[in-house]
């Protein structure tokens, strides 16, 4: 018998229509079967918001494709996609949820704030191996043609070798021709910040707006992280965990008078 080809789901943060996810829907129509669930608009930068006080809306869309796959717009977040997806549409548990290709780095920090990687770990927290893909290009018009051998290329790993329970992936590209990537580094995420600032302004009626600015410091000097990696030429994949908790701390805790009620 023919063996049953791995169902996959493929998410983003940037929206179902940008053409990030779309790249990466032709990577995983050669590896499974696609179902996507993706925001019906931009949702970047939601972290791991999901839709609590509004309705939800998940559409079947029909988007120009040479390939021929169901597709849903959700009107909620991409933590919300993953979570419908998991609970309505699908008719069993993936194998495998995608997220990307996102139009701009979620190295370092930047997972934090990232949709893509929180929808990936949305995937990972309902036990389901889970990647995020980030090019760094925040360009609509970003070429993602050279990514996607190194994105195939992953993927059949992790569908081969899974993962394991509590850890999705955290891919970073650079914005280089294929030549010109060296090839795929294990990596941690670097040590980096946002220095942030806001611009204030004032509009015609008189009253205040701000606009975030800021400026990306990074100040972790190993050749073992992600933003290594990708100044110097390589595709970055950091192993991200969401237990937060800071283990190495919990014996001094235990040392604190935390129960004196003096």
């Amino acid at each position: 018998m023919p063996k049953k080809k791995p169902l996959i789901l493929v998410t983003n943060d940037d929206g179902i229509t940008a053409p990030g996810i779309r790249a990466l829907i032709e990577v995983m129509k050669e590896l499974g079967e696609v179902i996507v669930v993706a925001p019906d608009s931009p949702q970047s930068a939601m972290g791991h918001a999901i839709t609590l006080s509004d309705t939800l809306y998940c559409d079947p869309v029909t988007i120009k494709e040479k390939f021929n796959h169901k597709e849903y717009q959700c009107s909620g977040t991409p933590a919300d996609c993953v979570k419908i997806a998991t609970q309505e549409i699908l008719h069993r548990k993936p194998d495998l949820c995608v997220s990307g290709i996102n139009h701009g780095s979620n190295s370092s920090i930047n997972v934090i704030y990232s949709g893509t990687m929180s929808a990936a770990v949305e995937a990972g927290i309902e036990g389901i191996p889970a990647i995020g893909f980030s090019l760094t290009d925040y360009s609509l018009t970003a070429d993602f043609e050279p990514t996607k051998k190194f994105v195939k290329a992953i993927t059949q790993n992790v569908l081969k070798n899974g993962l394991p329970k509590g850890v999705v992936l955290n891919v970073n590209l650079p914005k280089l021709p294929e030549k010109e990537i060296k090839g795929i580094k294990i990596c941690r995420q670097a040590k980096a910040y946002w220095v942030e600032e806001f611009d204030k302004r004032t509009n015609p009626q008189g009253r205040d707006y701000y606009w975030l600015t800021g400026k990306f410091v990074n100040e972790d000097k190993g050749e073992d992280t992600d933003e290594w990696a990708l100044t110097n030429g390589y595709v970055s994949v950091v192993p991200v965990q969401f237990d937060l908790t800071a283990h190495h701390f919990i014996q001094d805790l235990n040392s604190w008078n935390l129960n004196d009620k003096n």
